[in-house]
């Protein structure tokens, strides 16, 4: 390159740089003419200066959604929250992102720890670590079920709010919208929605739909009464207000709901763990018993310590789920599981897999379907008949092959603990000291190489063995004696291994336990069905505050009542759904016709108060009773809450300590005790024949 292109390249670049420089000048002036700055001025105040938790929670909640297993679990709570936090898209993301990010810190630990301490043992590894998820989940349960009871509970003052601005203003809109603008408490949100529904063209649409999100049924409650009063008009019973007297019962309603979710929870707060807990427990109990009794490490490390730890770890994951079904049976709480498209759906649209399902369900109308249909509808379970029987047939496939898994691991047990076990007579109370342990498992080793030499040969005899023994250096020197006593050892130990082979009762006992695990979800949707009816007299004293309610509104009729009947039924569900889908080709036939299909008495005399309304007197009449002794039957409420709340405690004992019962009475006490005797009567044997 000659001189004058580098003069050429050396101005055009000077010339480059004049221009940059002007022009950031000219829009650096004009940029402080424009809005600009008022704009970078608002910026600013929106800018978080320092470290700010709000903004991190956003982040994590876009991160937690791209994961894939935590995914399941940030929707999970999303479901729940988007309810609580009504189209609150900023508080849905950071409420959901805090519950999982508290679970992540105690889990991650966890895992590290239960992979430190189980590293050896890789079947209680990943039963621990699925154990854990199932704390974790409960966890999280429990996080969200806080937000439920602060609603609730936030719900009194707001209610009580809600009366003196109804007495300032005499108009329920405008008294729900003021005490809806108090930002500091999570029901103000339910309150605006209300507002809106009671304003919009539509109320009566907008209210149905608000009656399927809506977090509790008293907010229900308190957004049909309010919607009646403002569409029918308020009036005096006994010269107070109809309206505040409705908001004072459903008042009355959460105060007895959150006293009963209190003693449940204090009931219930330590079972799950203590249900738990001897999973924890199984491996540091089996090291002291051991290092304390050797004589008991032929149990433990053996065959039949592997089946009792088992049977205990199956009891526990069933007390554990029993506990959880029994707490949450009469929860308030909405169903998160996705309902439109779950797993068993993708399954079952598989068509070979179909085929197969469809072999399983029986067919409509016979006793069979309408059996477990009914047990359906009785346990309010999310799941379609398809579903239900996806779930059977993968239960039971898996704890075939789990089953016959764990038949073969037995089996390696059995066998690895011949090779490992030390060649000697223990002491009954102590341990070996180093020297005798070093010398029998160097006797151990030379068994093995005989093992090794015969396993698989069935017709091995003595002779053989006794041959094999002779050529090793180790027992040169032995004498006849030592060289009969090998012998017998070596022939006892290859008995024990040639017999370690899958065996033919092994495979049906696989099927059993693939029959039980098949019949499992029936069994659980019998016992949720039980604890549902231990409820019946709570959901009977609800019917009657919402007859209490509506029946002094004017224009309210039967079927009115039925509707509002149906939709905070549970246990009754489908006999007042059938009833409502009939009323109109007949009022009282259809009242007859529930009133056969139900059996519980306080219920019955309801549908005959609601048949003499249809017919002969008004409602007030026909419900006279209930205003009249409101008191006892608030009374009786208390009562029958603090009845099911005991029986559900004994019952919730009874199950959730049966895993620590199973534990030290079948892992500790058992083995003790009767290889305890066993040695004992051994050693008496042996010195009886010494004599």
């Amino acid at each position: 390159m000659d001189n004058n292109m580098i003069l050429y390249v050396m101005g055009g670049s000077a010339a480059a740089f004049v221009l940059i420089i002007l022009a950031y000048v000219i829009i650096s002036k004009k940029m402080q003419k424009s809005d600009y700055k008022r704009i970078q001025a608002l910026q600013q105040g929106t800018k978080a200066q320092t470290f700010s938790a709000e903004i991190l929670f956003q982040k994590l909640y876009i991160a937690y959604v791209k994961i894939p297993f935590i995914k399941r679990y940030t929707l999970k709570i999303r479901r729940r929250l988007e309810i609580v936090n009504v189209d609150d898209e900023y508080n849905t993301r950071k409420g959901t992102a805090k519950i999982l990010t508290k679970s992540l810190v105690i889990l991650i630990p966890l895992i590290a720890i239960t992979i430190a301490f189980t590293s050896s043992n890789y079947l209680l590894m990943f039963i621990l670590l699925i154990f854990e998820l199932f704390m974790i989940d409960t966890f999280i349960d429990g996080s969200v079920d806080k937000i439920d009871n602060k609603i609730l509970k936030e719900q009194i003052d707001f209610f009580s709010e809600i009366r003196h601005a109804y007495h300032e203003y005499n108009m329920v809109e405008e008294a729900i919208y003021q005490v809806s603008q108090d930002d500091e408490m999570e029901v103000s949100r339910q309150g605006e929605k209300i507002y809106e529904i009671l304003i919009s063209d539509d109320p009566e649409t907008e209210l149905e739909k608000y009656y399927d999100i809506a977090p509790n049924s008293f907010l229900k409650e308190f957004a049909g009464v309010s919607y009646l009063t403002k569409e029918f008009g308020d009036r005096k019973v006994d010269g107070a207000s109809l309206y505040l007297k409705n908001i004072n019962n459903i008042t009355q309603e959460m105060q007895l709901e959150i006293l009963k979710r209190d003693k449940l929870n204090y009931v219930f707060q330590s079972l799950a763990v203590i249900s738990i807990a001897p999973v924890l427990l199984l491996e540091p109990l089996k090291k002291w018993a051991i290092s304390n009794f050797s004589f008991t490490a032929s149990w433990y490390q053996g065959k039949p310590g592997m089946i009792v730890q088992i049977l205990i770890l199956i009891i526990t994951f069933a007390s554990y789920i029993l506990v959880r079904k029994l707490k949450d049976n009469g929860s308030t709480g909405i169903n998160t599981k996705n309902t439109e498209n779950p797993w068993q759906a993708k399954v079952y649209k598989i068509e070979p897999i179909k085929k197969v399902i469809d072999l399983f369900i029986p067919k409509q109308g016979t006793k069979e379907y309408r059996k477990i249909q009914g047990y359906l509808k009785d346990s309010a379970s999310s799941l379609k008949m398809e579903w239900l029987y996806i779930n059977r047939m993968a239960m039971a496939i898996v704890t075939f092959i789990a089953s016959l898994f764990l038949f073969v691991q037995m089996h390696k047990v059995a066998i690895n603990y011949i090779y490992e076990e030390p060649s000697t007579d223990y002491d009954l109370m102590g341990g070996l000291s180093d020297k005798d342990a070093e010398k029998a498992m160097k006797v151990t080793e030379e068994d093995n190489k005989i093992l090794d030499q015969f396993r698989g040969k069935l017709d091995t005899t003595s002779k053989q063995i006794e041959k094999a023994v002779k050529k090793l250096k180790y027992y040169a020197e032995a004498t006849d004696e030592e060289i009969a006593k090998t012998v017998e050892r070596i022939e006892g130990k290859l008995k024990i291994i040639n017999s370690e082979n899958m065996q033919w009762f092994e495979l049906l006992l696989s099927f059993v336990f693939a029959l039980i695990a098949y019949m499992t979800p029936i069994w659980i949707l019998i016992f949720q069905v039980k604890m549902r009816q231990l409820e019946m007299e709570d959901e009977v004293m609800q019917f009657q505050t919402i007859i209490l309610m509506l029946m002094r509104i004017e224009r309210v009729n039967v079927e009115i009542i039925l509707e509002w009947l149906e939709r905070y039924s549970n246990i009754f569900r489908a006999p007042i759904t059938k009833c409502v889908n009939n009323y109109e080709a007949g009022a009282w036939e259809a009242l007859e016709a529930m009133k056969e299909e139900v059996s519980y008495i306080q219920l019955i005399r309801i549908i005959e108060s609601l048949q003499a309304a249809v017919e002969k007197i008004p409602i007030t009449d026909a419900f006279d009773e209930l205003d009249s002794e409101r008191d006892y039957y608030q009374e009786k409420r208390k009562e029958s809450n603090d009845r099911l709340i005991k029986r559900k405690g004994m019952i919730g004992k009874a199950i959730g300590f049966a895993p620590m019962i199973a534990m030290f009475v079948g892992y500790l006490i058992v083995p003790l005790v009767f290889i305890g005797l066993t040695s004992m009567t051994s050693s008496f044997s042996s010195m009886t024949a010494t004599k």
